[in-house]
């Protein structure tokens, strides 16, 4: 082993001659060790760089080497101590375990029994910081604005963590709610730049013809209102990161223009022909499957390639486990606060019902959720009642089982299939037994609706009565062949 991969030890010992013997017992192992006769150059030493290991004599001329433990262990310094103590002085090496001792050896003592002792502090203690940076990357129930302990999340604080510090582009998809501009901020504040700018753009709120100005500025006269210059987002992100958010939104013209500029760091304002260069960060985010858009031909694929550097999926709120307990305590807290409410818990009628919704408006309608009921009710804990439509109707039904997607049809709608006498498609021919049979996307959608009619547009108490979950019955709607907005509209009320 190289002098670089050697481990460290400090030895601590006042008589010389001992100090030589067990130097010698570590001849052969992979140790560069510093010897010291004092206590007090010792922690001198440990101060200036701890150790990854010390053999300490309990005895020192000018201290008790417990005082070192103490310090230690007050200071959190990472290192693995082996005492070494006399026989017979059993409950002073008890009283050294207890301040942080690894392990002791009893004076006399061959190599082996020195050598072993040693290998086996080192070796807990590395295995002591794994065990520490998985709980640091797989117990996080916060980060950089994200609330959630769920694995989903734990990925995406790991991405966020080891991609931070670096200049590549970042490319956030996620449904609309689950926290893109919170993860976009968290790669710039965690990273290098964190005192630069962060300049975000909403490339979906921006008219098109007023795109390109807002990026990159323009100069005076340079259309009907520009009646100063004016700088973009790229020239006030200069140093720091853009976020372009909804970057799918943006006119494929200029889709051209920002690749250029992603590709030489340059621009120039509209109406100018003068060349600028900017060292920014991108980050963009979109709610669309980007290379669907590309499929489309409505996102560049040249551009989607660029920007696919570290790519981040945000997972919807439904496939987060369990992380919508904590997030609506974290809201529930904030807002009783903010509003000077007494609000403290949710009942576990409440808790149940946060569970069991399908939250298709993620961790922003959670937010609006516990907002609305904080601020139109009083108590100290959130019962179902005091929930806001649509989860209200869907608390005061008894909720089926969840199934999953494609879930058997129960017996008694199969029963309501088999006993239509309907026409058969056009070019179908009739079974010899004469019963008429449709396509069965067709009657299951026509009984959906008539479910959803007979329920007076209630759609969780309809879903309860097929035996279907809400957000099954939209999909089942939405996925039938003949839907159309018009008639959606008219079955949903």
């Amino acid at each position: 082993m190289t002098q670089k991969n050697q481990q460290h030890i400090l030895l601590i010992e006042d008589d010389p001659p001992l100090a030589q013997v067990y130097q010698e017992y570590l001849k052969g192992e992979p140790y560069r060790i510093t010897h010291v006769e004092t206590g007090r150059e010792g922690l001198r030493a440990i101060r200036k760089s701890p150790p990854d290991g010390i053999i300490l004599d309990l005895h020192l001329p000018d201290m008790d080497g417990l005082e070192i433990l103490k310090f230690i262990q007050e200071q959190s310094i990472q290192t693995s101590v082996v005492v070494i103590t006399a026989n017979g002085s059993i409950n002073t090496a008890v009283e050294a375990m207890r301040l942080g001792a690894a392990d002791f050896v009893l004076k006399p003592f061959n190599a082996d029994r020195l050598v072993f002792t040693l290998r086996h502090a080192l070796e807990r203690r590395q295995l002591e910081r794994i065990v520490e940076t998985f709980k640091e990357d797989l117990d996080r129930k916060e980060y950089c604005g994200f609330i959630g302990s769920s694995l989903a999340m734990q990925a995406v604080y790991r991405v966020i963590g080891r991609a931070a510090a670096s200049k590549a582009t970042v490319f956030i998809t996620g449904d609309s709610g689950t926290g893109k501009e919170v993860a976009a901020e968290a790669f710039h504040y965690q990273g290098s730049r964190k005192d630069k700018p962060f300049i975000a753009l909403n490339c979906g709120a921006i008219p098109k013809d007023l795109i390109e100005s807002e990026i990159f500025g323009h100069v005076k006269g340079a259309f009907t209102g520009a009646v100063a210059a004016r700088e973009g987002a790229a020239a006030l992100a200069d140093g720091g990161t853009l976020f372009l958010d909804e970057i799918c939104e943006m006119d494929v013209d200029l889709q051209v223009k920002l690749l250029r500029f992603l590709q030489t760091g340059s621009f120039q304002k509209v109406g100018s022909s003068e060349t600028e260069k900017v060292d920014l960060r991108v980050i963009a985010a979109t709610n669309r499957n980007p290379w669907e858009e590309v499929e489309a031909g409505r996102f560049r694929e040249d551009l989607y390639y660029r920007l696919h550097v570290i790519p981040v999926h945000l997972p919807p709120l439904a496939d987060r486990d369990g992380d919508v307990i904590e997030i609506a305590e974290h809201f529930l807290r904030q807002f009783a606060a903010e509003e000077g409410k007494d609000f403290q818990s949710f009942s576990p009628e409440a808790i149940a019902l946060l569970s069991d919704y399908d939250w298709p408006g993620n961790v922003r309608q959670v937010q609006n959720v516990v907002r609305n009921i904080v601020v139109l009710n009083d108590g100290g804990v959130v019962e179902t009642e005091m929930f806001p439509e649509p989860l209200k109707s869907w608390s005061g039904e008894t909720q089926a089982p969840a199934k999953p997607e494609h879930a058997p049809i129960s017996p008694r709608l199969m029963a309501e299939f088999l006993n239509e006498k309907e026409i058969p498609a056009a070019g179908d021919t009739a079974p010899a037994s004469g019963l008429q049979i449709r396509p069965m996307w067709e009657v299951e959608r026509e009984k959906i609706e008539e479910a959803i009619r007979a329920c007076d547009g209630n759609v969780p108490r309809a879903a309860a009565l097929l035996e279907l979950s809400p957000s099954t019955l939209y999909r089942r709607l939405r996925d039938s062949e003949d839907n159309d907005s018009e008639t959606l509209a008219q079955a949903v009320g």
